[in-house]
C-alpha cells in the first residue's frame, strides 16, 4: 500500500460518522469491470482514478467536479508563522510532486481526456486550483476542445498565514467552468442560485466563504488534518445547486 492509499482509508475509517456508513464506500478491485451507474449512485469509490474511471459508460455523467493536484512545489523545510512560532501546515502529500511540469501536463490531460469521455454531451465541468497550475490547467482544457463558460474566484475568508511577507496573501482559488466544446447548447445553469451566491445582485463570479475549519475538517487521532487540500461543503453546495438539476448524475 504506497502512501496515498494509507491515506485514503485512514480518511474514510477514522472518521466516526463514516463508520456507520461504510456500505457508502465501494472498494476498487481489478475483477471488477464495470460499475452500473446504479450501483455507484451515492457511493464513494475509493482507488485509482483512472482505473475507476474506465469503468464507467461513455456519456453517462452530468457533470464532473476536479479537485486535481496542485503541483505547489513547496519546499522541503519547515516554515513557521513569524510571531507565534507555530508549524505551517503545508501540502506535502506524495500525490502533489511530479518530476516535472511535462510530467504534471502529461496527468493533467490524460485525466481531461478520460473525464470528457464519460462526460454526457451537455455536461459541464468544474476544476479548481491555485495559480501554481490553474493557468496550466485552462491551457491544456482548451488545447483538448473544451469551452469555457466561466471562471468562478473563490476568496476566501480565513486563508493560510503569509509568514515570510514577501508576497501578496494567497486568499483565493479559480474554478473553471467549461462544456465538452464550443458546440453546446442546453447545459445546465441555475441563474437564482448563481444569484444568491456571488455577490451584488447579479450572480457574479465571485463566491465568498472559508476554508474547512472546526468540526468540518477531518482530523486523525494526534488532531492533524486528514487531507492537505479539503475542500468545504459550502463550495460543492455552490458547485451543484448551480449547475445540476434534480436526477442529475455528477462525479466528484
Amino acid at each position: 500500500m504506497n502512501e496515498t492509499e494509507s491515506t485514503q482509508k485512514i480518511l474514510f475509517k477514522n472518521d466516526a460518522s463514516l463508520n456507520n456508513s461504510m456500505s457508502l464506500v465501494i472498494e476498487d478491485k481489478d475483477r471488477i469491470q464495470k460499475y452500473s451507474l446504479n450501483e455507484i449512485k451515492n457511493k464513494v469509490i475509493l482507488g485509482d482514478t483512472f482505473k475507476v474511471l474506465k469503468k464507467i459508460d461513455n456519456e453517462s455523467i452530468d457533470m464532473v467536479f476536479i479537485d486535481p493536484p496542485y503541483f505547489l512545489q513547496l519546499p522541503n523545510k519547515e516554515l513557521r508563522r513569524w510571531k507565534v512560532k507555530t508549524v505551517v501546515e503545508g501540502v506535502n502529500d506524495a500525490w502533489d510532486k511530479f518530476s516535472s511540469f511535462q510530467e504534471y501536463d502529461d496527468f493533467i490531460a490524460r485525466l481531461l481526456n478520460e473525464v470528457k469521455r464519460v462526460m454526457k454531451p451537455t455536461a459541464t465541468i468544474w476544476v479548481i486550483a491555485t495559480y501554481h497550475s490553474i493557468f496550466r490547467i485552462g491551457k491544456i482544457m482548451q488545447d483538448l476542445g473544451y469551452w469555457i463558460l466561466n471562471d468562478v474566484i473563490w476568496i476566501k475568508t480565513n486563508p493560510m498565514p503569509n509568514w515570510l511577507g514577501v508576497r501578496f496573501t494567497n486568499a483565493t482559488e479559480n474554478l473553471i467552468w467549461a462544456v465538452k466544446d464550443k458546440n453546446v447548447k442546453g447545459h445546465i445553469f441555475n441563474k437564482e442560485y448563481a444569484k444568491s451566491f456571488g455577490i451584488g445582485k447579479v450572480g457574479a463570479n465571485v463566491w465568498v466563504l472559508p476554508l474547512c475549519w472546526g468540526n468540518e475538517r477531518l482530523k486523525n487521532e494526534d488532531g492533524k488534518k486528514l487531507h492537505s487540500t479539503q475542500k468545504p461543503v459550502e463550495l460543492l453546495k455552490r458547485v451543484i445547486l448551480t449547475s445540476t438539476k434534480e436526477g442529475d448524475f455528477y462525479a466528484n
